[in-house]
């Protein structure tokens, strides 16, 4: 194995340099277990929340629902306030390495879906490794989706227009989701939003190597989830394509994709990988490999150019889906 302190790697983009720069010099982060329940926690109180969606013209409601094995699940439920007949569903995946992270926490990101589309969002409250390991939170998150589904009319959605949505782990369950849900005839499903999804536990790409205690999300931090979610198999033979779907070799019958990830990021080559193989099965996708993004950096520094790019570009795919009439 190439020496990755000095294995060549594209640049960070130099708006994102400061930021990353501010980050080192705090020293690097190394995630452990007994982190993990602080790291669960939403970044907000459900009031505060609340007051924030109201503020925008939106409103919040949570059902449960049930999740694998018929264990209880909660999903969120967010809409426009006074919103009447049916809509398009984001069904959106929270992110986290399959460890950590929150359903509520990332809502407030979601208002080009929201304001620009007046979709209803979905967000399933999916169980965490490694307290609950695979297949648990794929299996949650297509439970929530089926009932989604089912309960469509009550929710005021569209069953013929949902749209998996994720980042990172959350990406990556959204594939996994949408390949459950082709093998199961589940529900039907137009369309996938994968952002730097975390598909392939083999930790086997260069770009893996290149980011090792580089950037934000790094290799350590990627076998960290995978080791919660898989235990012992991770890397071998014994991994579902539902859990990591970069191992699948045969992704036809799977809805339009969007997919995206930065240059300099440990996902980069197994994101670009997924969608030739989305390709190469006869699948549409439109895929973006933004030059010198890091790992989260849309999220992170949403103001930057290149953050800026990356959500037009989203905005605008999402706009022809769900509204294809030129």
């Amino acid at each position: 194995m190439p020496d990755t302190t000095t294995l060549p790697r594209p640049p960070f983009d130099p708006e994102f340099v400061p930021f990353l720069e501010a980050m080192d010099a705090r020293g690097r982060f190394h995630l452990t277990t007994e982190m993990l329940p602080r790291m669960r926690e939403p970044d907000m109180t459900e009031a505060r929340l609340d007051d924030g969606l109201r503020a925008r013209g939106l409103e919040r409601r949570s059902i449960t629902v049930p999740g694998h094995r018929g264990d209880p699940i909660a999903l969120a439920v967010i809409q426009r306030i006074g919103r009447t007949g049916t809509a398009a569903c984001a069904y959106a995946i929270h992110g986290g390495g399959m460890v950590f992270g929150h359903h509520l926490g990332n809502l407030d990101s979601y208002d080009d879906w929201l304001l620009v589309h007046d979709v209803v969002l979905v967000s399933p409250d999916y169980r965490l490794a490694p307290e609950h390991p695979d297949p648990y939170p794929v299996e949650d998150c297509y439970a929530g989706l089926v009932w989604t589904a089912a309960h469509a009319d009550e929710l005021g959605i569209d069953p013929d227009r949902i749209v998996l949505v994720g980042q990172s782990a959350g990406a990556g369950l959204a594939a996994g989701t949408a390949l459950l849900s082709r093998d199961r005839h589940g529900p039907a499903v137009i369309g996938q939003v994968l952002v730097s999804p975390m598909l392939d536990d083999r930790d086997a790409t260069l770009s893996a190597r290149q980011f090792e205690s580089v950037g934000v999300a790094d290799r350590e931090m990627t076998r960290f989830g995978w080791d919660a979610y898989l235990g012992d198999r991770r890397g071998g033979d014994d991994v579902s394509i539902y859990a990591a779907p970069g191992r699948a070799t045969d992704l036809s019958g799977l809805p339009p994709a969007y997919v995206d990830c930065g240059s300099a990021e440990v996902f980069r080559d197994e994101t670009v990988a997924f969608a030739g193989a989305l390709w190469a099965a006869g699948v549409q996708a439109e895929l973006h490999v933004w030059p010198g993004a890091f790992h989260g950096s849309t999220s992170m520094m949403p103001d930057a150019t290149l953050s800026r790019r990356a959500v037009t570009a989203l905005r605008d795919w999402t706009g022809r889906l769900l509204d294809p009439t030129p």
